[in-house]
């Protein structure tokens, strides 16, 4: 068995002559749910057949993705990956000062058992030589008393020598006990396999080659992040958009170049085939369930989401069972449609109740608002909830006053404090930064500069933000290519990386539906989203420099305008009555009739003018025997398809309004309706 340990022990010295290869990490791409590393590293051949394993590589490499470049005229034979157990490489990196002092005690106690040895030996001579002795000689009284006291001495000199000395090796072996358990401790960090990929050349000459390994790994990827700030109405919106990397694949990326892709290798590429359908009578065949679109990445840092679950018209649906698939972990949704669910043991997020299609969500974020789809499906607009910040006072697009750019000139007597990516910066010139590593330029003007920077803003600010990366988009996705190298360490933890920060032109406006929801919600549209390349993930809302929540973000929308909620405004209330009606009659004949008006009222207690659009809805038929007649809609735009009111308002500072709309509703007796 020792033989055989030690065989494994020198296994991968002893294959085939093959020579050991260190290699380095120099660049990884990293996808939403895998990576691609690449490594260099430079051998010399000599001609003929030769065979190096690179080593220290990760136990997680997709072995069909090696590929292998810069050979020059050099073939390659074979490409082999294996896994090595046997890592001695953590007994050397900790506790070695321990294990030396182990093998120091370890020396002291066979050199005492080897002194025990030779004391057992001397006592064996004794013996003998005393036997001898009585068998050869005629010894008198004197001298055979004179031998035995000297035996009997030396006898017990050596049984008393041998007894303190089994004593000292039984106190070294209590400290080799202690000392070995301290090193355990010290050595507690889990073994980690390492990856071996052995390569056999052919070179037919002699060479020096400077490799480039490729693999793909597992159990890493990105995570899409925003914050969202905003400081008054008016201000564009910052919008940051931001990577948060892991990776568990057993070897650190210790300062390296990255790249983050949109793309996602694991996802199902084979086209479809679309055959021939016939029918005939015969025992039923089984359904085909349609493969939908994946829009998010299950996100594995959550462990908790909240969220609200609707039906098409943005009504809660209380009682909504929501599950973590594979699991027994559920929750219902409460009255108002929220809920609340741990997922530390789960990637989807199942949600159904009864007259509802199922919906099946990657856990992609903390928080999950879905609608469910009574018969068809839904393309729903994206909805953001928070407040955001912004310290700008107009964005300036191009060439600002006062600012010296590469390629423009201007000249100003009393130049501006300038900041660049927060750092003020003395004595700027035109050459200090090219033009095209400008991302955005902001101006601050008198009181806005000197409130954050003081008396050297007294001639202005001109804050420059730069690139962070450069965008390249591929056929089927975009890269971002990080021009700082980082370390992400194999521990699973997450490494924040920003990607770029924009400024987006943003129209607000408030928004009101009295009829799900009494709050008013400050709203904010921008257009021209589709060129940031963003994709779902959680956003952190700012307002005014203060943290207001946490919501997500998906840009999977038909619509050119994407509309993002800026939270709920106290300032703005309305209100949704129904009227009282006379008319005389609730019965005609064998028809029931009922008649209903709603009045809405608008006000506006904040000290700015607003804009605000006001939603309200007429019930739609879906039975001939319900009719609904004598619609009313004042002033309200109004959707016959959908039954949709709405009303766009313009409300100055303590301004009220107040709007109202009506319709009849006709059908048998003795059945029951909802309106």
């Amino acid at each position: 068995m020792k033989n055989f340990l030690l065989t494994l022990l020198f296994l991968p010295l002893l294959i085939f002559g093959a020579e050991k290869t260190p290699s380095k990490i120099k660049e990884v791409t990293v996808y939403l749910n895998s990576a691609l590393v690449e490594r260099e590293a430079t051998i010399k051949l000599k001609q003929g057949t030769s065979e190096y394993v690179f080593t220290g590589l990760s136990h997680k490499i997709d072995e069909s993705s090696i590929q292998v470049s810069g050979l020059q005229s050099t073939s390659i034979l074979s490409i082999a990956y294996d896994i090595n157990y046997l890592n001695d490489e953590l007994e050397f990196k900790n506790g070695d000062e321990l294990k030396q002092h182990i093998e120091t005690l370890e020396l002291e106690i066979a050199l005492l058992k080897n002194s025990i040895l030779g004391l057992n030996e001397e006592e064996k001579v004794i013996k003998a030589n005393r036997a001898v002795q009585s068998n050869s000689e005629n010894l008198d009284l004197d001298k055979i008393k004179s031998i035995s006291t000297y035996y009997r001495k030396r006898i017990t000199e050596i049984k008393n020598q041998v007894y303190k000395t089994n004593l000292k090796i039984n106190v070294l072996n209590d400290s080799i006990k202690i000392i070995k358990k301290q090193r355990a401790e010290k050595n507690n960090e889990p073994l980690i396999p390492k990856g071996e990929i052995t390569i056999k050349f052919d070179a037919p000459l002699a060479a020096q080659l400077d490799l480039e390994l490729k693999y793909t790994v597992n159990d890493a990827g990105w995570i899409p992040n925003y914050d969202i700030k905003s400081k008054k109405l008016n201000d564009p919106l910052s919008l940051a958009y931001k990577a948060h990397v892991f990776q568990q694949t057993g070897v650190q990326w210790d300062n390296v170049s990255l790249i983050l892709s949109t793309g996602n290798p694991k996802k199902y590429t084979i086209k479809p085939n679309v055959s021939s359908h016939y029918l005939n009578f015969g025992p039923r065949k089984p359904v085909y369930t349609q493969v939908k679109k994946h829009k998010y990445n299950y996100n594995p840092t959550v462990k908790l989401v909240t969220g609200i679950v609707t039906d098409e018209s943005g009504s809660p649906l209380p009682g909504c069972n929501v599950i973590v698939s594979g699991t027994n972990v559920g929750a219902q949704t409460d009255f108002d449609g929220m809920y609340a669910i741990n997922v530390d043991k789960g990637k989807e997020l199942s949600f159904s109740t009864i007259g509802f299609k199922s919906e099946s969500i990657p856990i992609y974020s903390s928080v999950i608002n879905t609608r469910l789809e009574e018969n068809s499906e839904m393309l729903e607009e994206v909805v953001v909830v928070g407040y955001g910040t912004s310290d700008i006072s107009r964005k300036v697009s191009g060439s600002v006053s006062g600012v010296r750019i590469r390629g423009n000139s201007y000249v100003e007597n009393t130049p501006p404090l300038y900041i660049i990516d927060g750092v003020p910066v003395d004595n700027f010139l035109e050459d200090d930064l090219d033009k095209n590593e400008i991302q955005n330029i902001e101006i601050l003007k008198d009181v806005n500069a000197t409130a954050i920077y003081g008396s050297r803003a007294t001639n202005g600010v001109v804050v420059i933000t730069t690139k962070k990366s450069t965008a390249q988009d591929g056929i089927t996705s975009t890269q971002f290519k990080i021009k700082k190298p980082y370390t992400v360490v194999s521990d699973g933890d997450i490494t924040a990386i920003e990607i770029n920060t924009y400024k987006l032109e943003t129209k607000y406006e408030f928004f009101a539906a009295p009829l799900i929801n009494e709050n008013v919600f400050l709203t904010a549209s921008f257009s021209d989203w589709e060129k940031l390349n963003l994709i779902p993930g959680e956003a952190n809302i700012y307002f005014d420099g203060s943290y207001a929540g946490k919501t997500t973000i998906d840009p999977y929308t038909l619509k050119k305008e994407m509309t993002i909620s800026l939270g709920v405004d106290s300032n703005v209330t309305v209100s949704r009555k129904q009227g009282k009606n006379f008319k005389s009659k609730s019965f005609t004949g064998s028809n029931r009739i009922l008649n209903r008006t709603y009045n809405l009222e608008v006000k506006n207690n904040k000290i700015l003018n607003i804009d605000l659009v006001l939603m309200d809805r007429i019930p739609i038929s879906q039975n001939k025997e319900i009719k609904v007649d004598d619609i009313i809609t004042n002033n309200a735009i109004y959707d016959k398809e959908k039954g949709l009111l709405t009303w766009k308002m313009k409300l100055a500072s303590q301004q009220e309004i107040k709007e109202s709309f009506s319709f009849e509703v006709k059908y048998p007796k003795g059945k029951s309706i909802s309106l």
